[in-house]
């Protein structure tokens, strides 16, 4: 256990000294390996970090990151935030429930909450303002939403968190379905009030020959999520074929059908999906390295024996497991939360019997809360950059859909069927 203290202690101690999160993975470690392990040869430590990201299941992560790029600077994302406004834009509140569905669309195409605020934030600010939405309100709804990415497959936290664990990526897409909608309702029923509150009127209700207008419009858009999602649950790709194909779909969508996609833009997309993707590598790369001493350690089994004779059960369990990385999704990104927690917490859920899909979902949801929770949610500042907004106006419309997503959080967590149900019904 001295190894976790001293890991954890520089691990904080380098945060609030704002250094750069790849060292705050690698320097830690590579203490612990002179410390404890002087005589482990150094190209063990290269053999871990290269095999850290030798693995075919994270080719995946690129392909979705540029898929998304592609997506957010054409036209596939907004004309499918338009279909769903055709048909739900009438309601009262109709916009606020547009901007709901728009980031579990655009989510389910891209895996990154901070992009689906990106990309939603400019569409639906100025329509759900005009709509009748106060400012903050308007900010919290865009900040919150895009959490239902992390949990919409194909979520790049999924990915990480199923590499890591040897869990499923196709359990864990189908069991995020289930919880996405959790999220998403409890997020409605805040519109729903809000609405009310302030006496927003509804919109026009388009015909149905307009609203046939706008599925035609979509046509070639909705062909994406139906390629990644369909394609995965039928059997046809893999997760990591599936991300490739959604690049290649965008690319001949985009530039051949929409005429939106010129060379110069590719390769400016491709330059900005080149570096979000080598940012995370290194990130898995070094985490890797810090999982490896943690196992080195005997950290899992310390944490195991721990709990069996604290006779700590899965409820105590879970709640630890919640507030750890509630905090941890306050102050890093998901991918650096999941390379420090799960390698000592995954042992210790798996010998209490806690199901791997089950893990996952409370964990992603929490690490999607921590992405809008102050003081350095980082959805907030994502937000904050696109709209030119003050991170304090922001900040003071995110606390009702925080409250409303730990509720969704505790209804997850202690009914483990939300989570697993799909998972059983389709993957017998």
């Amino acid at each position: 256990m001295l190894t976790l203290l001293l890991i954890a202690l520089l691990a904080v101690v380098l945060l609030v000294c704002g250094f750069e999160m790849f060292l705050v993975l690698a320097i830690p470690a590579m203490l612990v390996k002179f410390a404890f392990y002087p005589t482990l040869p150094d190209p063990v430590v290269v053999q871990r970090l290269v095999g850290g990201i030798d693995h075919e299941t994270l080719l995946a992560i690129p392909f979705f990151i540029f898929a998304a790029e592609l997506m957010g600077d054409g036209q596939i994302a907004s004309r499918l935030t338009g279909l769903i406004g055709a048909f739900l834009g009438h309601l009262r509140g109709g916009f606020g429930y547009t901007t709901i569905g728009g980031s579990m669309a655009f989510g389910s195409v891209s895996g990154s909450a901070p992009a689906t605020v990106a990309a939603m934030a400019n569409m639906v600010y100025p329509e759900m303002r005009k709509a009748g939405f106060s400012e903050r309100f308007t900010l919290g709804l865009i900040v919150s939403s895009a959490e239902t990415a992390l949990l919409i497959p194909p979520s790049i936290t999924f990915i990480v968190y199923g590499w890591m664990t040897g869990t499923s990526i196709a359990k864990l897409f189908i069991g995020g379905l289930s919880v996405g909608v959790v999220l998403a309702l409890a997020f409605t029923v805040l519109v729903a009030i809000e609405s009310r509150r302030s006496g927003i009127a509804p919109g026009p209700k388009l015909s149905w020959k307009e609203r046939l207008i706008a599925v035609r419009r979509a046509g070639w858009a909705l062909g994406m999520p139906i390629i990644i999602l369909g394609g995965i649950y039928s059997g046809v790709f893999t997760p990591t074929e599936a991300a490739a194909a959604s690049v290649v779909y965008a690319v001949l969508i985009e530039g051949l059908v929409f005429r939106t996609l010129t060379f110069t833009k590719l390769f400016r997309l491709t330059e900005r999906a080149a570096i979000s993707t080598s940012i995370i590598f290194i990130l898995l790369a070094v985490g890797s390295i810090l999982s490896y001493f943690i196992t080195l350690a005997q950290i899992p089994a310390a944490i195991t024996t721990f709990l069996a004779e604290s006779h700590a059960g899965p409820i105590t369990f879970l709640i630890a497991v919640n507030v750890l990385f509630l905090i941890a999704g306050m102050f890093i990104d998901p991918n650096s939360a999941l390379l420090i927690l799960i390698p000592p917490l995954f042992p210790a859920a798996t010998a209490l019997g806690i199901d791997p899909v089950h893990l996952g979902m409370i964990v992603t949801l929490n690490i999607s809360l921590g992405m809008i929770t102050p003081p350095f949610g980082l959805d907030i500042f994502v937000a904050a950059s696109t709209l030119s907004k003050p991170v304090t106006t922001i900040v003071s419309g995110v606390w009702p859909f925080i409250i409303a997503n730990l509720v969704a959080l505790l209804i997850v967590t202690y009914v483990p069927q939300i989570s697993l149900f799909l998972p059983t019904l389709l993957m017998r």
